[in-house]
This record gives C-alpha cells, structure tokens and sequence, in this order.
C-alpha cells in the first residue's frame, strides 16, 4: 500500500539545487505521527489507520478523548486523520516520522485550498463579460442561466456566481525536494493547497 502522513503546510521558499537552479518548494511540517486506532475489514468494514498528529494540553480535549488516549498509553493529540493501512506491522501506539519518505519520491498532498469569499462568474469561472461601451449595462453578469419554456428550471450544474475556495484539493505529482528528519521538516517540489498551517495529507503516488 501506499505510506501517507499527517501535517501541516509552513510555507514556501527556493531550495539551491547542486547545479545552481533555484527550485520552489513547499516547507511542510510531517508528523510525527502516532497509530490512534487500527481498523480491519472484519470488524469496520474496511482497513485503515487512525493517525494522531499535534500534541495538545490535556485540558483542550474532550473526556472521551483523553479517556480512549489513556487506554492505549498515547499522549494527548489534536488532529485525527485515517489513511489507508501501509504496513501491517504498525499497531496502536506506534510512531511514525517524515523518514518513511525518500527523497525524489513522487507524492500527492491533499488540503483546503484558500477561501476566496463569494465571487462573481469574471473571477470564479473566467467568463469573458460585455462589452463596456456605449451605454452597455451587460459588464460582468453571467447573462443567460436556464432555458426559455421548456424545461423552464435552471440546470444543475450551471456555472454561477459562489464562494470561491476553500475545499478539499489533491494535487499529484509533487517530488519530495528533501527530508529534515530531525525536525520533521519536508520540503516537497511546486505548491500544495491552503494557506499557512493549512493540515494536508502526503501520500505516496
């Protein structure tokens, strides 16, 4: 199966390659990660691993959390995330670092892309809008948004003034540039989705 982590997007800079070429990359924040809860497919249904990322204060938990964390000797952690079962022989309390990846290894991260607020059809889908001369009132309106007597409804689907951003991304195909074990540190080729501190998800290709 494919390894795949918990983190968190710092931000981005340039990395110096050996032969001089400034290459961008994303300075993203991977784990350490700690095994929550092993699901199988005999009693949930399906396989999975339940990640805890983040230490966090015992208080900012809720009991039941603090409570299930205790049985299984885990400390207390924020963020929960599940990914798909990669190794067999991870069982619950196990620790996993950003050093199950390679460097030169293609990945796919995904996260929540930036909020844009409500946009119009010009800045959300490209419309080209009306023209902006003699006494023309048609500027940036989408301009027809259904069909005249029949079906007379709107279709589903139609591409329409909306908030803009702020969903789930994938994006494939990013290499991990270089690995900081020490301090959990990857950086990773291009851009990936969200903000700064924006939790992603880093999956192997």
């Amino acid at each position: 199966m494919k390894k795949a982590l918990i983190g968190r997007k710092i931000g981005m800079t340039q990395f110096i390659q050996e032969d001089g070429t400034a290459l961008p990359v994303t300075v993203c924040e991977l784990g350490p990660c700690v095994v929550v809860q092993k699901k199988n497919v005999e009693k949930d249904g399906y396989a999975a691993l339940k990640l805890g990322f983040s230490d966090v204060k015992e208080g900012r938990l809720t009991r039941a959390i603090v409570s299930d964390l205790k049985k299984k000797g885990i400390r207390p952690l924020k963020i929960f995330g599940e990914v798909n079962v990669f190794d067999d022989s991870l069982d619950v309390g196990s620790e996993i670092k950003c050093s199950i990846f390679a460097e030169n290894t293609m990945v796919n991260v995904t996260g929540i892309s930036k909020g844009k607020g409500f946009a119009g059809v010009v800045k959300r889908h490209g419309f080209g809008g009306g023209r902006d001369t003699h006494g023309s009132t048609f500027h940036r309106a989408p301009g027809s948004i259904g069909a005249c007597a029949y079906p007379s409804e709107v279709w589903r689907g139609q591409r329409m003034p909306g908030r803009m951003g702020y969903r789930t991304v994938t994006v494939k195909n990013l290499k991990i540039v270089k690995v900081f074990e020490d301090n959990n540190i990857v950086l990773i080729s291009g851009a990936v989705p969200g903000r700064r501190n924006t939790l992603i998800t880093v999956s192997e290709k």
